[in-house]
């Protein structure tokens, strides 16, 4: 837990987010300022600060990220029709929470070149 970490204290419960998922790993709750129709957030409970600094022992918990994000597609609907993960990793990748966090972004046409 980072004391000045915004996604920590989501975690923690110091600021309640629109949680549409959790489990013993991870915190999903809806952006703020989404960028399609379904946008949530899907976080690890424990503080990681980039994707940089996953490390070997962090596998499971990478993959309970992906995981997470496919239930909450099936769970709001958006699973058939298809949807974006994005992971961004620092100040040019467009980072702007250093806790790692995977968004999951859906409900309409994604383009190609995404940035």
């Amino acid at each position: 837990m980072s004391e000045n970490c915004l996604f920590c204290k989501m975690v923690s419960g110091a600021i309640k987010p629109d949680i549409v998922y959790q489990d013993e790993k991870v915190l999903a709750f809806r952006d703020i300022n989404p960028q399609a129709p379904t946008h949530v957030l899907v976080v690890p409970k424990r503080h990681v600060s980039t994707l940089n600094d996953l490390r070997d022992e962090d596998a499971q918990l990478a993959g309970a990220l992906l995981i997470a994000a496919s239930r909450i597609a099936k769970d709001l609907g958006i699973a058939q029709a298809g949807y974006r993960t994005v992971i961004n990793t620092n100040a040019e990748g467009g980072q702007v929470v250093f806790h790692v966090h995977l968004h999951l972004l859906g409900g309409r046409h994604m383009r190609w070149p995404p940035g």
